[in-house]
């Protein structure tokens, strides 16, 4: 069973990309330069789209 959609993986893949390309930001605005705040924020935006991600742990 996989824990991430395909759609999911697809825009986690996206924002590397941008992660990579030094255009990603953080909703403060600022540059983000660890690449597991990156995929943080893949996993967020795929969530807020309400593509099949791992429930947020408490």
């Amino acid at each position: 069973m996989t824990k991430y959609s395909k759609k999911a993986q697809n825009k986690i893949e996206g924002v590397m990309k941008e992660f990579k390309e030094g255009k990603l930001k953080s909703s403060s605005g600022d540059k983000v330069t660890d690449r597991k705040q990156a995929v943080a924020i893949g996993i967020s935006e795929a969530r807020e789209k309400g593509l099949k991600v791992p429930k947020k742990k408490k």
